[in-house]
């Protein structure tokens, strides 16, 4: 347990970006999930309405600091293929 009143304070910080961050990663991977669903099943449609989704999604998450610039723009890359 902190014992100074800092420590205390970021003690408290770190749940609440932690919660933040796991509720942030969850919807990448609800939102990667249907991205992917969509490419194995070759439905065009679902493809552009999801995909840009996805990459939209990642890049705000690269923003915060939740995903690493490199996975994102992986993923992005991988968006960009199944569009081509």
């Amino acid at each position: 347990m902190a014992n100074t009143t800092s420590a205390l304070k970021a003690a408290r910080q770190t749940e609440r970006r932690t919660i933040r961050n796991k509720a942030e990663k969850t919807r990448l991977k609800t939102l990667r999930k249907q991205f992917n669903a969509a490419v194995s099943s070759d439905d065009k449609d679902a493809i552009k309405q999801t995909g840009p989704a996805f990459a939209s999604a990642m890049d705000k998450a690269t923003k915060t600091g939740v995903v690493h610039k490199n996975a994102a723009a992986r993923a992005k890359s991988h968006v960009a293929k199944a569009l081509a």
